[in-house]
């Protein structure tokens, strides 16, 4: 069985635990650590890239959602900088997306 179905499969196992009545302490701290820990993970990232998008920046004198739009626009070439500048911001956006999820529970 892939790695994705059993994830899938857990999760649902969980899920139908927790229609049905059933909760446990150790079930609920146990997903708050792993969500912690990919939030941790996930903001780690997103400092690593944003680094990486400064260089850019700083380099070529402009902020990178300014730049991806003119790059993807077609108004600025292909230059390996660029696509690599491209690749980096389209990372960093899926981080992004990635924290909005992750957000702690309340806030």
């Amino acid at each position: 069985m892939p790695a994705q179905s059993r994830f899938l499969d857990q999760l649902q196992v969980l899920n139908t635990l927790h229609q049905r009545g059933y909760h446990s302490d150790l079930m609920e701290r146990s997903l708050a650590k792993m969500i912690d820990v990919e939030r941790s993970q996930a903001l780690q990232q997103a400092a690593d890239l944003q680094a990486k998008l400064q260089v850019y920046e700083n380099q070529y004198h402009q902020p990178s959602d300014a730049f991806y739009k003119q790059f993807n626009a077609g108004e600025l070439g292909d230059s390996i900088d660029f696509v690599e500048w491209s690749i980096v911001y389209d990372m960093w956006q899926a981080v992004q997306m990635r924290l909005s999820v992750l957000q702690p529970i309340g806030s």
